[in-house]
């Protein structure tokens, strides 16, 4: 890690886990050593509170931008995909910070954490925006961590191409990576205290006033957003609390044990889910990471793949990643706020992309984008046929005019391939079986 330029923080990190899990830990979490968390305070009873315009001063929108979007075909930054009325995910999220700047008066910078593989693009569509520059950099990137054997926890090699001997930390490299590249101290240095923290593919996902003035109020050092679970969120990290202390933790289906899945995915039990939208005091965070050697205790999350992973019968290895929700853990008086559905936007999947970029999303105040009014709360439910629709440049194919209208869609459900037409409108729920051509015009319903 030293020899790829990886900073100490970074390295000692690494370090901390590949010791825990050589000590025989399985970075599991049962279900008897937790409880659920209750009686949450609740973002749509909050007030409105005098002194946040300080408080919006001080504060900076940190947007996770490591990702490539290859699980829907893309080799460049996700972010750059076009998401909405022409726009990509990154051009919404400059029109965010801009709207918001004009309405608070504040300064208010945008920090991307890049990988080494979004970063240059990333920031060369930014520039685009000339009003967006701050007087800190535009963007740090994350670090990078080997992957180990599985059988004697050494470093995985792969001569044939050696790039594969390396993972991503997860977004738990967060912290890591402020330290590492300096990014920390240079937002102390010019006063801001207050990061936003976000997915850069959550559009949703915008700083609220009323959440950081309080926040400042309350003195809490880290909050964490979360949402009430579904049946769809039954795999997504829950918020749940310790029972040894009553302290708040996040747990992910990979630190479950196996006969707690059930127990993890019972939504009435643990009916809230980290949205992966984050509040971080900085200054704090900087007090901890000085007890701690700048390294943050986060559970490790043990991953087991192939160093390929496309080849299946190459070596079998180990990923240790953490979440950066799971400083929710480490943060000594650590909150959570329970926050609108409308909050959470994430395209994970060309089912999420082809709701987003429908008439059932639309752009509202602050750029933000959220339901249409008219879908009260309820998105369009999509699933597309994986063999035809999965990755974006064949999606694209068979959308040529764009989406149809979803925002009267309940289901729609479309199996085979089949190519939409220009102003096709879906009613109700909906099933298209292809080999089909759905005209322009057509109006789907039943």
């Amino acid at each position: 890690m030293r020899a790829e330029g990886l900073g100490d923080a970074a390295v000692q990190t690494f370090a901390h886990h590949l010791r825990k899990l050589r000590e025989g830990e399985t970075g599991t979490l049962p279900e008897s050593e937790i409880e659920p968390a209750r009686d949450l305070p609740d973002a749509d009873e909050l007030p409105e509170r005098d002194g946040s315009v300080d408080a919006m001063s001080q504060a900076v929108v940190i947007k996770l931008n490591g990702g490539l979007g290859t699980g829907m075909g893309m080799t460049r930054a996700k972010s750059l995909l076009e998401v909405k009325d022409g726009r990509s995910f990154l051009d919404l999220i400059a029109e965010q910070i801009l709207d918001l700047r004009e309405r608070s008066g504040a300064r208010i910078p945008l920090v991307l954490m890049n990988s080494f593989a979004t970063r240059d693009d990333s920031l060369a569509a930014l520039e685009r925006y000339p009003d967006l520059s701050a007087d800190v950099p535009p963007d740090f990137v994350q670090n990078k961590v080997p992957k180990v054997r599985e059988d004697d926890l050494e470093p995985a090699e792969w001569p044939d191409d050696p790039s594969l001997e390396w993972a991503p930390p997860g977004h738990g490299d967060l912290y890591a990576a402020l330290v590492t590249s300096g990014m920390l101290d240079a937002l102390l240095e010019r006063g801001y205290r207050w990061a936003f923290v976000s997915n850069s593919d959550n559009l949703g996902a915008v700083l609220e006033p009323r959440i950081l003035a309080w926040l400042a109020e309350s003195g809490a050092p880290f909050l964490m957003e979360v949402a009430d679970r579904t049946p769809s969120d039954r795999k997504g990290g829950h918020l749940a609390r310790r029972r040894s202390d009553g302290g708040l933790v996040l747990r992910e289906i990979a630190q479950t044990p196996d006969e707690d899945v059930d127990a993890f995915q019972d939504v009435e039990r643990h009916r809230y889910f980290n949205t992966n939208t984050l509040w971080v005091d900085l200054e704090a965070l900087h007090r901890l990471l000085g007890e701690t050697g700048g390294v943050l205790d986060l559970p490790m999350i043990v991953n087991r793949k192939t160093v390929d992973p496309a080849d299946k019968s190459s070596t079998p290895v180990i990923q240790l990643e953490t979440a950066m929700g799971a400083a929710i853990g480490v943060f000594e008086g650590a909150a959570a706020l329970r926050v609108p559905r409308s909050r959470f936007v994430p395209v994970k999947t060309t089912n999420d992309l082809l709701s987003l970029r429908s008439d059932a999303y639309v752009v509202g105040e602050g750029r933000a984008v959220h339901l249409a009014p008219e879908r009260q709360g309820v998105p369009p439910f999509v699933d597309l046929d994986g063999d035809h629709y999965k990755l974006v440049d064949d999606f694209d194919r068979r959308f040529p005019a764009g989406p149809p209208s979803l925002v009267g869609c309940d289901a729609l459900r479309v199996e085979g391939d089949v190519r939409f037409g220009r102003d096709v409108v879906v009613r109700g729920e909906v099933t298209v079986h292809g080999p089909a051509s759905v005209p322009d015009g057509a109006v789907l319903e039943g």
